[in-house]
């Protein structure tokens, strides 16, 4: 199991377009993927988990990959979140 926390450091947040972004890259992978906030934890392959978290710039996320390729998951989704998505 691997745990990496991140910031959310694009200005709109975690809206539709990040969260999917999300979810079809988490989904390429076979290990189980989980995104923590707080108290709350979700599923990161499934769209209405993500958008429920409603992460707003400057949330700290933990990401929890379990798996046989959970590096590479955890890899593609932190850089995601690196990149802001795409959104700068």
């Amino acid at each position: 199991m691997i745990r990496k926390t991140i910031v959310v450091e694009n200005e709109l947040g975690m809206h539709a377009r990040p969260a999917t972004l999300i979810v079809k890259a988490a989904s390429k992978y076979r290990s189980d993927f989980r995104i923590r906030m707080e108290d709350m934890e979700i599923n990161g392959k499934s769209i209405m988990g993500v958008m429920t978290l409603a992460a707003e710039f400057g949330s700290n996320l933990e990401l929890i990959a379990d798996g046989v390729d959970e590096e590479y998951l955890i890899n593609e989704i932190a850089e995601l979140f690196a990149n802001k998505f795409g959104e700068d």
